[in-house]
């Protein structure tokens, strides 16, 4: 299946030419199909989603994963799918300012629902001229000019958090969650956080890090994993552990990263949403995956919005799920195999 965007991408093949690059492209098999229908075309992906990287893992396509990668050749066609954050936008236009020449054509494709119906002010901001070509699936193809070298390259920027009777410094990238300041729902986690003294403690959906960070100054015993499907989230975490003299395994991965096999405990803000829409299946999939990965005595601890049905979704896998908390519209979970 091909997402509506990707197959925009398919009814303007035509506007690509030579060594085309992917950017941020959707999690389908849209690789297979465009090999499928040119044998001309030579493919790249640069993505900094774990589960989009699997995707386009095929022996015709280079992949570039890094948040920062080191492109080895320039390119002479570049389609950009449009990031839900604004601010991801001139974030990635920079790390491709290497992949660019004055003959490279740069294509925009997203949902309208995902705000490209704004990308020609967007871009006006940036220097850029936005042209609209297509418009068809409720998504709009766009091809995208002027001087890229001048793009300015955003660094990570970094914020205080007070929680708990502690104070971080965190580090955020443009495209992580809630970039640049703490969301309410983290919040109400990091002050309903369980008691441990020891063991494996894994962080999943870090985000910018703060809750691995937050465990690791009240427990420093503890063994603390950190995992996020983006790479830039995994860059932000390793930059806010660092800040806060720190130390934790932080890792990309689509799900549960492999090791260990084993946790004591996991904590998280879950991701409910596939690109614009609420989708369970994301939570279902981690919530059976920490029941069937944490140790007999360990317990799952999210944090999550009040209208969602997650204690529903919780008791298909633990014995025992109580509320620890509610407040400005979130609820936080703890879940374990005690009866």
């Amino acid at each position: 299946m091909l997402t509506t965007a990707s197959q925009l991408v398919l009814r303007n093949i035509n506007d690509l030419s030579g060594k085309v690059l992917l950017v941020e492209p959707m999690a389908d098999n849209l690789a297979t199909e465009l090999l499928h229908k040119s044998d001309t075309l030579t493919l790249s992906c640069y993505s900094t989603d774990a589960a989009v990287a699997t995707c386009w893992a095929h022996p015709e396509v280079s992949l570039y994963t890094e948040v920062s990668p080191k492109f080895n050749t320039t390119f002479d066609s570049i389609v950009l799918f449009y990031p839900k954050s604004k601010e991801q936008l001139a974030y990635t236009l920079a790390q491709l300012k290497a992949a660019i020449t004055g003959k490279t054509e740069v294509f925009v494709t997203g949902d309208n629902k995902g705000g490209i119906k704004s990308l020609s002010s967007h871009a006006e901001k940036l220097g850029l001229n936005a042209n609209k070509l297509d418009n068809a699936k409720h998504c709009l193809w766009f091809s995208l000019s002027g001087n890229f070298q001048q793009v300015t390259t955003t660094n990570a920027i970094s914020f205080k958090v007070d929680a708990a009777g502690e104070q971080l410094v965190i580090h955020s990238l443009p495209g992580v969650f809630n970039h640049g300041k703490l969301d309410i729902g983290t919040a109400l986690l990091l002050d309903n956080l369980p008691k441990m003294t020891s063991g494996k403690v894994l962080d999943f959906a870090c985000g910018c890090g703060v809750v691995g960070a937050m465990l690791k100054r009240k427990h420093p015993q503890i063994e603390l994993f950190c995992s996020d499907i983006s790479t830039l989230a995994v860059k932000a975490t390793e930059l806010t552990l660092a800040a806060n003299n720190l130390t934790g395994t932080v890792v990309a991965a689509d799900g549960l990263p492999a090791i260990p096999k084993q946790f004591d405990y996991i904590v998280s803000n879950p991701p409910f949403h596939t690109g614009i829409k609420t989708d369970y299946s994301i939570v279902e999939t981690f919530i059976a995956q920490s029941a069937a990965r944490l140790s007999g005595n360990g317990s799952l601890t999210l944090v999550a919005n009040n209208h969602l049905a997650y204690m529903e979704l919780l008791q298909q896998s633990f014995k025992q799920v109580v509320v620890k908390a509610k407040a400005n519209g979130f609820t936080i979970y703890q879940a374990s195999q005690k009866s």
